[in-house]
């Protein structure tokens, strides 16, 4: 193994030591009750909105597009697995039923994505921005309109009504329009969603170490030397476009599950939250996966936090995104890392040849 595949092998597993510690630092704050029910409320949420971070990532910094749409990812993974939980509810074990339910979820997005991405990766720049920002408005306004059901005689579909359903006494109105899907059993849980980030984490850190990413990051940094060594553009980008739909999917199944009623609102799978999403990539650093997980947490932790303070709320968290971009972003800032961290490390090496 290189020393660079160490080093990206090393770094890797700090990130997922780094979870794995915060994983058991709340379980001993929820045990021995310390956490606040405003914290405990927001475990479940801090776990999908890295995930959806995470997959993000992988497509802005690995692959090196733009895309406006992951919340209709999301959205895909959410209604779909909640329409299997409640058709399904009763029928199997929970755990069970959750685990269709992520699978489930996971497959129709990445379906999704794999069908969207087809004609739209041969796009770029701005205009695979918008295609993607259209797909996830699309997506939320069909939902918005669409009515299902099933009875005796089967499933039953309509974009007028649920009156236009026509169920039989027996039936059932699973999909109710703009009122979205009541009563899913909440089977997500942090535990739950801390196993789905790590496997997220690991399934992508490994993909990015592999032939494969490395593949899609040379298209990345030069598109044009890529095709002149045979590299199939199209299907590399194609393939990181999938796998980051179907993570997000998982994000939605985490989502709609923590959830007695999914609905389809501008505020949950519309434009704000494909925005905020990649503004947690970015603050992170694009392309540094541990620096979108930490940006998740701590932009959704600090508005939460900063309600005590309404008159400098939003100062305070102005002013941590500025610090945040520049310390991740910013060359002179890296300049400053780097060379701080290149102290300490020959401080410790001159320690130990003092020891020596």
């Amino acid at each position: 193994m290189k020393s660079s595949e160490k080093r990206a092998f090393v770094r890797d597993m700090i990130t997922l030591a780094m979870v794995a510690a915060a994983w058991a630092v709340c379980e001993i704050l929820l045990k021995t009750g310390h956490m606040s029910s405003l914290m405990k409320g927001l475990l479940v949420p801090l776990c999908t909105y890295s995930i959806l971070a995470v997959s993000l990532n992988l497509v802005v910094g690995i692959s090196g597009e733009l895309s406006l749409g992951h919340a209709g990812f999301m959205c895909v993974g959410a209604f779909s697995s909640a329409l299997w939980t409640n058709l399904m509810n009763g029928a199997m074990p929970k755990g069970l039923l959750f685990v269709m339910a992520i699978v489930i979820g996971a497959l129709s997005a990445a379906l999704a994505g794999f069908l969207i991405g087809i004609p739209v990766l041969r796009l770029r720049g701005d205009y695979l921005a918008i295609v993607t920002l259209a797909f996830g408005e699309i997506i939320k306004n069909i939902i918005n309109a669409l009515y299902f059901g099933v009875d005796s005689r089967g499933p039953h579909f309509s974009m007028k009504d649920s009156l236009a359903l026509g169920l039989m006494k027996d039936g059932k109105a699973i999909i109710k329009g703009a009122q979205g899907i009541t009563g899913t059993p909440k089977l997500s849980s942090f535990t739950a969603g801390i196993i789905l980030l790590l496997l997220t984490l690991f399934v992508v850190q490994n993909l990015i170490r592999s032939q494969t990413g490395r593949a899609i990051m040379a298209i990345r940094d030069n598109r044009i030397a890529a095709e002149s060594i045979g590299l199939n553009v199209t299907g590399f980008k194609l393939l990181a476009f999938t796998i980051s739909a179907g993570i997000a999917g998982i994000g939605g199944v985490l989502y709609a599950h923590n959830l007695s009623t999914l609905q389809a609102l501008p505020k949950n799978f519309g434009y704000n939250m494909s925005i905020m999403i990649l503004v947690f990539v970015v603050m992170g650093g694009i392309g540094n996966i541990r620096g979108s997980v930490i940006a998740a947490v701590v932009l959704t932790l600090l508005p939460e936090l900063l309600r005590g303070l309404n008159d400098y709320r939003m100062l305070i968290y102005a002013v941590v995104l500025i610090l945040m971009m520049l310390f991740t972003s910013a060359p002179a800032f890296l300049q400053f890392r780097d060379r701080v961290l290149s102290g300490l490390r020959k401080g410790k090496q001159a320690e130990r040849g003092e020891v020596q």
